[in-house]
């Protein structure tokens, strides 16, 4: 197809659902060979506690440009032309798609390496709060977002 044109992707961060369709199409590239794709989709546990459902907030304008910025970082560090992420905001049920990350490259280790990165450091540094919901009308907020990582998601970033 050609190369990246930023104002032909969707936004970073959108309360509407998420498009994996949208996103390949997006960044279709007759170089590359290699494509990783992450879906991250919202499950109905979590730590041996049952969820029916998440919602996420976030300070938008500051997690787009952050998440630009992991991007752009990802594609310098890992020498991939293409690495494209967009999470979701509002509230979400289980089995829809919370977080989708695209790279693209010439082969696949560049492409697998770039991938994880670019999802651990979105997780952990992008200010996009998860809040779970519980069967018995509960809820709380999920530890490990960009105001206190945890070891885990702030590792590799």
């Amino acid at each position: 197809m050609g190369q990246q044109t930023p104002e032909l992707l969707a936004a970073r961060v959108q309360s509407s659902a998420l498009s994996l369709d949208l996103l390949l199409s997006d960044t279709e590239r007759d170089d590359c060979g290699a494509l990783a794709i992450f879906s991250g989709t919202v499950r109905n546990h979590h730590e041996g506690r049952a969820v029916t459902g998440l919602e996420y907030t976030s300070h938008v304008p500051l997690a787009e440009r952050i998440i630009e910025e992991i991007e752009a970082e990802t594609r310098e560090r890992f020498g991939v032309p293409v690495c494209r992420v967009q999470h979701r905001i509002g509230r979400l049920g289980i089995g829809e798609s919370a977080i989708i990350a695209v790279v693209r490259s010439a082969h696949r280790a560049e492409a697998f390496a770039a991938l994880r990165y670019a999802v651990d450091a979105t997780k952990a540094r992008a200010p996009i709060w998860k809040e779970e919901f519980y069967p018995d009308g509960s809820s709380s907020f999920v530890q490990g977002c960009c105001i206190a990582p945890d070891q885990e998601a702030a590792g590799d970033a």
